[in-house]
Parts: C-alpha cells; sequence; structure tokens
C-alpha cells in the first residue's frame, strides 16, 4: 500500500528512510508548537485552542503534502506571518483576531486562484529576487525585533523611541541562555536544538518559581474557542486589502521558495530545474492556510527545516505524513505548551531571525539600484513595525530607483503596477 501511495523505489526510498526523516523533520520545527500559542494568545486568543490550532493545521498541511503531492516538505503556521498577524494586524492596527483569521482564510482562497489559473508562475518569475531576497530579510529582522522586546532588552523610550532594557533581570539572563543554547546545539547539529533550549529555559523559570507547573500530559484541549470564529466580512475593508495581500504576498514566496530548495537536496528537480507536480504543493499549502484559519491559526506554510529530513534520507510523501502523525501525538502534551513563557522562546525567535537574513549574502552589493530597495525593505519593516508596509515601500524604492537611473526597462509590468497601487495607498491612506 505504501509503495502505491507514495512510489518508494521509484524514488529510491524505503519506508524506515521515510519514517527517519519525518522524525528528524519534525524535532527540528517543532518549536512552533511553543511558540505559536505564546504568540497569538497575546491578541486575546484561548491559547489552549490555538495550541490544537496550531496542530491540526500542520497535520492536515503534512498529510495534504504527503498523499496529494508526495513531497518530503512538511508544514505548520509560519514565523513572521504569525507575529504580523499578532502584533501588527491585531495589536497595531487594532483589528479583532475574528476578522485577521478572516484575512488569512481570504488569502488562502487567493492562493488557490492562483495556483489553479497559473498566475503564480507569473507572479513569482516578475518579482525581482532582490526584493525576494530583501522581504524575507525583513521579517528576520522584525522577528529579531519581537524577541528582543520579548526577552525585556529592547523597550520602549520617549525620547529616542527605543533603548536597552534591564538585562540583569531574571527572565533577561534565562533569555540570553536559551538563546546562545540554541546556537551551540546548531553548530553541533544536534537535532531539535530549538526545542530543546526551549524546554530547558522552561524548566530553569520552573527552577526559579517564575513558571507554574501545570503537568506534562492530558488530552487535548477545546478548539472550539477558536473554531470557526474567523469574521470574514470584516476583512473585506477596503484598509485589509494591503494585509491579505502581505499575507498572500510572503507564503506565495516562501513556499515556492522552499519547495524548490528542499526538491533541489531530494534531487527531485527535473533536466530543467522545475519542480513537478508544483501546483499540487502549493495546493496543499493553500489548503492548509484555509483550514487553519478555520480552526484558528494564521498562516500555514511549508518549512525550511523540511531539508533537514530530506537528508536523513526522505524522499516522498511518507515523510511529510510521518510529520503529520507527529503533531497530531503534540494534542496531548497541552500542559507542557501552557507553560513556556514567552522568554523561553525569545532565543527561538532570534535564532530564525538570523536564519531568514542569511540571504542579503546573494545580493550585489556593488550595484546601488539594488541594493537600495533591498535595504529600504529590510530596515523599515520591522521599524514601521509592519511587514505589509515594508513589502510596498520596497516596491515603490525599486520602481523608483530603476526609473530614476535610466533602468526602466528592467522593470516588469507586475512591479510597476504593484508600485502604483501602493503609492496610492498611502496617498488616499487606504
Amino acid at each position: 500500500m505504501l509503495e502505491k501511495l507514495f512510489k518508494l523505489q521509484e524514488n529510491k526510498s524505503n519506508v524506515r528512510n521515510e519514517v527517519v526523516a519525518g522524525i528528524t523533520t519534525f524535532l527540528t520545527m517543532a518549536y512552533i508548537i511553543f511558540v505559536n500559542p505564546s504568540m497569538l494568545s497575546s491578541t486575546g486568543m484561548d491559547q489552549g485552542a490555538v495550541f490544537v490550532a496550531t496542530c491540526l493545521a500542520a497535520a492536515i498541511g503534512c498529510f495534504i503534502m504527503g498523499f496529494y503531492a508526495n513531497y518530503p516538505v512538511a508544514l505548520a503556521p509560519g514565523m513572521g506571518l504569525n507575529a504580523f498577524f499578532a502584533f501588527v494586524v491585531v495589536g497595531d492596527m487594532g483589528y479583532s483576531w475574528q476578522v485577521a483569521l478572516g484575512a488569512v482564510f481570504l488569502s488562502g482562497v487567493c492562493f488557490v486562484a492562483l495556483s489553479l489559473f497559473k498566475i503564480r508562475e507569473w507572479i513569482i518569475n516578475s518579482i525581482p529576487q532582490a526584493l525576494r531576497t530583501g522581504i524575507a530579510a525583513g521579517i528576520g529582522l522584525f522577528l529579531g525585533l519581537i524577541a528582543l522586546k520579548n526577552a525585556g532588552i529592547v523597550v520602549a523610550n520617549p525620547a529616542t523611541l527605543v533603548s536597552m532594557g534591564d538585562i540583569t533581570q531574571q527572565s533577561t539572563l534565562f533569555a540570553f541562555v536559551g538563546f546562545f543554547l540554541i546556537i551551540a546545539l546548531a553548530h553541533f547539529r544536534v537535532k531539535g536544538g530549538v526545542m530543546i533550549a526551549i524546554l530547558a529555559v522552561t524548566l530553569l523559570g520552573l527552577l526559579f518559581g517564575d513558571v507554574e507547573y501545570q503537568g506534562i500530559v492530558s488530552m487535548p484541549p477545546s478548539v472550539a474557542p477558536t473554531f470557526l470564529e474567523l469574521d470574514i466580512k470584516g476583512a473585506f475593508e477596503i484598509s485589509m486589502i494591503s494585509v491579505i495581500f502581505a499575507f498572500l504576498f510572503v507564503d506565495l514566496f516562501d513556499t515556492s521558495g522552499t519547495m524548490i530548495a528542499v526538491a533541489d537536496k531530494a534531487k527531485l528537480l527535473d533536466e530543467k530545474g522545475n519542480l513537478p507536480r508544483l501546483n499540487k504543493a502549493l495546493l496543499a499549502d493553500s489548503g492548509a492556510s484555509i483550514a487553519g484559519a478555520a480552526m484558528g491559526t494564521s498562516t500555514t506554510t511549508s518549512y525550511i527545516e523540511s531539508i533537514s529530513g530530506v537528508a536523513e534520507g526522505g524522499r516522498t510523501g511518507l515523510t511529510a505524513v510521518v510529520v503529520g502523525c507527529m503533531f497530531l501525538l503534540c494534542l496531548f502534551f497541552s500542559p507542557l505548551a501552557g507553560m513556556v513563557p514567552g522568554y523561553a522562546t525569545a532565543g527561538a525567535l532570534f535564532y530564525v531571525a538570523i536564519l531568514m537574513m542569511s540571504g542579503l549574502a546573494k545580493i550585489d552589493w556593488h550595484d546601488i539600484t539594488e541594493a537600495a530597495p533591498v535595504v529600504v525593505v529590510t530596515v523599515l519593516m520591522p521599524l514601521t513595525f509592519s511587514i505589509a508596509d515594508g513589502i510596498a515601500l520596497g516596491f515603490i524604492a525599486y520602481a523608483l530607483t530603476k526609473s530614476m537611473t535610466g533602468k526602466f526597462h528592467q522593470l516588469s509590468s507586475s512591479v510597476l503596477v504593484l508600485a502604483i497601487l501602493f503609492a496610492v495607498k498611502f496617498a488616499f491612506h487606504f
């Protein structure tokens, strides 16, 4: 049955390799079951319900990817977009979490439409690599700022906007411990290093009285507080267009880039460097986002950590199915997830920020018309505290830079159209 479903022999794999690969991938991305509920609960969402929604959305995404697309790519609520959901859409813009879920749902529907009508290829091919790199790096800096804020290292200051907090606080010192433990474990390639560090810092909190023991295992909490609570009608406000676009845009490039990187590592690309069944993989991603929004979590996306499973021999969708099963098992560890304090996840956020900024090395810094828009996106995304505004300003900067330096011919029609639309948005305060 497994051979028929996943074509193991054709992909030069076996059940043992796929199971080991699935467990390895899960261990490298399992931190999301602690980080996501902690982050989204700041919006007023029930933390237990978000925990269940996180596990279920991840499992559904992995099962669709495994059974339908047959790729060793795991999915879960994405880092960066969950921060945008919690701290910008709800925290800064003032929308309810129900409306924010509605925006996630609509972005998933748009993603499905783009995949079905094959508009996705046109968008991806026409957006310059420099902008895509800048967006990823900007999200990394955005996460880094949130990590420093959660750890108490960076605090608000009326005179200088921000300044250093009291780094001698116990919680801040524990956040430092978590971060440097992650770095050490990553250096020595310890599987599940991020999760180990989060649990270690939580244990420190228990020992020093910061964290109240709630148990380890129990029946899963109810998902009812967030299930089908999304407000789709509220997400149709004109001011939410840029939010929906940000959810869609980031997920689109994140998923496409992840799929190509994982497939390349697994030697699954065809002779032209293209990925067979890419549309199926993208439909798995967008379908998981729609399901996740219905249950109560932010955008679900493909995880680059899937490369760790591929390195262990994962070549088929059975790897993703194993990851999905592991997320279902995690449903019974909700008390443990509920004990994890914010400072325990700060190190993980900062570590992810480092990974996301690594792409800046590929930028042609000698071409100012490429470098300048990248810096605009990367710097303004955290400083405006908005992924959507950072993306918009980056497109405008790219169009203006190329137009004013005699390189108008390098502008694709999609970049030019988007830059104009974003300029209109800012001009009329949409």
